[in-house]
């Protein structure tokens, strides 16, 4: 496709690294997976070592005014770090996991709300009207949701919806293209997809199979979706990402979809 209709070319998208975007979308200001702590090393005992390569494109003090903080999941410093839980605390609502959503109420109380999968919020926009926010299966691993959150975790994405709005998926840390699809049954119209890639892998887990889509499969899902607009996120700025940019934009020509890619730097 050449172009991409008024809807979708009206809400800028700005990508700083990592998995963390903002999106300026019906007057308010949401926030994906925020990451601002320097390269070095992350991690707990008990689970493998993460390496930040490079720093944030931007820091929280000069991000302005946030709504929502859209939050896939709190337990891996790649999607949430130390500068990120300190900006929760000033942000009016954060929506994650319904785990997160627990072990973040105690610092965030009624600041912070877990979405099980179809899950609905309805939030006031500026002005009137509302936007729903929908939470949707996410996977972090290979295999069925029994197998990969005793190992990786609960994870959730989101669907924003709103009258007169495009429709925008945010895929948080997702595995499966089954879970995509599903989505795509409920939510035939998908404007723009925020897709987590990157084919992040590690020996000690699933047999160093893909924790989070890799670059073909982020065609695939945007194939699946007809989405009119790509932004990938979640594809550098850590050692444990085996794929970037290069290969997303090799995978989505291949496919036919380079024209969809939208890569958030110029908004």
């Amino acid at each position: 496709m050449s172009s991409l209709p008024a809807t979708t070319s009206r809400f800028p998208v700005r990508v700083f690294g990592g998995p963390t975007a903002l999106l300026e979308y019906g007057g308010l200001r949401f926030l994906t997976d925020p990451t601002f702590d320097g390269p070095g090393d992350y991690g707990r005992s008990g689970r493998p070592l993460l390496t930040k390569t490079a720093p944030s494109t931007t820091t929280p003090a000069d991000l302005g005014r946030l709504d929502v903080v859209l939050l896939s999941h709190d337990e891996h410093p790649d999607n949430l770090d130390t500068s990120g839980r300190n900006l929760l605390a000033d942000v009016p609502l954060t929506l994650t996991t319904p785990g997160g959503g627990e072990r973040l109420g105690g610092q965030l109380r009624e600041k912070v709300r877990g979405l099980t999968d179809w899950e609905s919020i309805e939030l006031d926009r500026p002005g009137g009207g509302t936007i729903t926010v929908t939470g949707v299966p996410a996977i972090h691993g290979p295999g069925s949701r029994e197998e990969v959150e005793p190992v990786a975790g609960q994870v959730v994405g989101f669907v924003l919806t709103g009258e007169g709005l495009p429709t925008v998926y945010v895929s948080g840390d997702n595995a499966s293209l089954d879970a995509v699809r599903e989505i795509a049954g409920r939510f035939p119209t998908v404007d723009t997809a925020l897709l987590f890639a990157g084919a992040p892998r590690f020996p000690v887990l699933f047999d160093n199979q893909l924790i989070v889509l890799d670059s073909a499969q982020a065609a695939e899902a945007a194939t699946i979706l007809g989405a009119r607009r790509v932004v990938p996120v979640h594809y550098d700025s850590w050692a444990h990402f085996t794929e970037g940019g290069d290969d997303l934009t090799a995978a989505f020509t291949a496919a036919g979809l380079a024209d969809r890619l939208d890569w958030g730097r110029q908004n």
